[in-house]
């Protein structure tokens, strides 16, 4: 049985994407049969594992919309374990498509009881559309990227509202799994001041580990490689392998 984990936050440029390739692919490295899900029209997880999706090639929009497709859209990595469901721009029209299709929201859920993974990891868009919706849908539990800057709060209320509305209406397994504490620097004040701000909102539900703003971080998806490729050595690379040690922890116990 597959456990279902989506990284999501409505609010752009928070290491949601950087999250949920490196943490796929630490738990990869790890044994772990994955499937990383790419639910971004953007499709900056696809590039960010150097995958070009090209329009003839079936991806999660073609999917979504007749998953006879599902076997030839997934693609193997370059990762042992590691496999995508890639993503392209196309996936954008999924949201007016899709209005029409009986029991939309859970359309993503019905895809993936296919699949036999040990995770399935979902990178969401940065909007709270139905392709969201679908990803809540379908996971068993989140993980919410909140960055170290101002106004990192801007909008969590929104997001944790509609958690609990699907869960109330549409998967009353839904569990946030765990905050994380993204582009965190020590030696700003401001870090510090979120970082405590975040604490007092969520508790137990903030991940000890923090993601630090590393430029090495930053560089990996222009090679098309998760951090672990592109220097292992890196701060980076070592708060993924942390992060994927508690996710583990939580999960397991």
């Amino acid at each position: 049985m597959s456990y279902q984990l989506a990284i999501l936050n409505q609010k752009g440029g928070v290491g949601k994407t950087t999250t949920a390739i490196n943490l796929s692919a630490c738990l990869a490295k790890c044994g772990h049969h994955v499937l990383l899900v790419d639910l971004d029209p953007q499709a900056n997880a696809t590039s960010g594992l150097g995958l070009v999706s090209v329009d003839e090639d079936p991806s999660s929009y073609e999917v979504l919309l007749n998953d006879n497709s599902l076997e030839r859209a997934i693609k193997h990595t370059y990762i042992d374990k590691l496999d995508i469901l890639p993503s392209k721009p196309a996936l954008a029209a999924s949201e007016i498509e899709l209005i029409n299709v009986q029991n939309r929201e859970s359309v993503l859920r019905k895809v993936l009881a296919k699949l036999n993974y040990e995770f399935i990891v979902i990178d969401c868009p940065p909007a709270l559309g139905l392709l969201t919706i679908n990803a809540l849908v379908a996971s068993t539990s989140l993980i919410i990227p909140v960055q170290a800057e101002y106004y990192a709060l801007e909008g969590l209320g929104q997001l944790l509202s509609i958690i609990q509305r699907v869960k109330e209406t549409l998967n009353p397994n839904l569990s946030i799994l765990g905050v994380l504490l993204t582009m965190f620097d020590k030696r700003t004040t401001l870090s510090v001041q979120v970082s405590n701000e975040l604490n007092q909102h969520f508790n137990d539900k903030m991940f000890t580990t923090v993601i630090p703003r590393n430029v090495r971080l930053a560089e990996a998806p222009s090679f098309g490689l998760s951090i672990f490729e592109h220097d292992k050595w890196s701060k980076g690379a070592r708060a993924y392998k942390q992060l994927s040690k508690e996710v583990e922890k939580r999960i397991y116990g």
